[in-house]
């Protein structure tokens, strides 16, 4: 067989795999970017555009993920300018002229423009929203000096650590899950720029903390190392939501596209919705409903997480 097939076979696999993680690309318009790639890379946005046949939706979306920064060599911000000029349906004057030349003939001439570089903070914050994870820089390395001073440990360091020690460590909630079994005991998953930790929430402190467990994209826990040969968890005594300094990443006030696993129980709403969040029954639309207000009147049931 003969190499060089194989060889562009398995390019052709890795970039059907990279654009399936672009939010919002159809399958359809990927396979097309992908037929039309071939063995000729393209050699500008005008000309994947026109190769390709794809709507210029398409191609926003994948200046949005940063595609054309290996290839062409263009910034996502160069990117999205260069497509400004796109329309879906080509002039015909142009396309007669490019059949005519043999050649793409561009339908605007843009001024060569010099834009600001995005913050590397942006630049992360935007490949997360835009394809769910970073080659660049981990989100928490951009907060590491502050939570240093407030004396919180990374990850890698909280799984060295010894059996019984108290420390605080912080990062982005990947995954919370409350398995039957466990008998209401909740397992949360952390993530930082050195790797995992494994969290262990009691009962009690879950019904205490309930709203910061469920919402926050960011977590801060002080508790106490439990290891088991291998197996190291942190057993909670003290959960601080961190959500608005990891919002601070990127210079932006918008929530973090946090990258929530597929293990995510409550992201991916798998459980039962909590009754104690319902307005209780006979509330007319015009009447205000405040849940501290109305707890005596709410028959609050225990929920079972499956």
């Amino acid at each position: 067989m003969d190499e060089r097939w194989l060889t562009r076979r398995e390019g052709e696999f890795a970039v059907r795999l990279g654009l399936r993680m672009v939010k919002g690309l159809s399958n359809p318009h990927a396979a097309a970017i992908v037929a039309a790639r071939g063995g000729a890379p393209f050699r500008s946005t005008d000309e994947l555009w026109h190769r390709a046949g794809v709507p210029a939706a398409a191609m926003v979306q994948l200046a949005e993920a940063d595609a054309f920064q290996p290839s062409l060599g263009l910034a996502r911000r160069e990117a999205l300018w260069a497509l400004k000029p796109l329309r879906d349906e080509p002039l015909p004057l142009f396309a007669a002229a490019s059949q005519q030349a043999e050649m793409l003939v561009p339908e605007v001439h843009e001024p060569g423009v010099t834009l600001r570089p995005m913050t590397a903070g942006g630049e992360v914050v935007k490949d997360y929203g835009h394809v769910g994870l970073t080659l660049r820089d981990h989100p928490l390395t951009f907060l590491r000096e502050d939570l240093k001073r407030r004396r919180i440990v990374t990850c890698a360091e909280a799984a060295a650590a010894r059996d019984g020690k108290w420390l605080e460590v912080a990062g982005i909630v990947l995954i919370r899950q409350r398995p039957g079994s466990a008998k209401g005991v909740m397992f949360i998953t952390i993530e930082d720029e050195t790797g995992i930790a494994n969290l262990v929430i009691w009962p009690s402190m879950f019904e205490q903390e309930r709203r910061t467990i469920l919402s926050a994209g960011m977590l801060a826990v002080k508790g106490r190392i439990q290891r088991e040969g291998e197996v190291v968890h942190l057993v909670a005594k003290r959960l601080t939501d961190m959500s608005p300094e990891l919002a601070g990443v990127g210079e932006r006030d918008t929530p973090f596209p946090v990258p929530h696993g597929r293990g995510d129980e409550f992201h991916n709403f798998s459980s039962a919705p909590d009754h104690r969040d319902a307005p209780p029954r006979g509330l007319r639309t015009r009447d205000i409903y405040i849940p501290d207000l109305h707890i005596d009147s709410i028959k609050v049931r225990p929920r079972n997480f499956r």
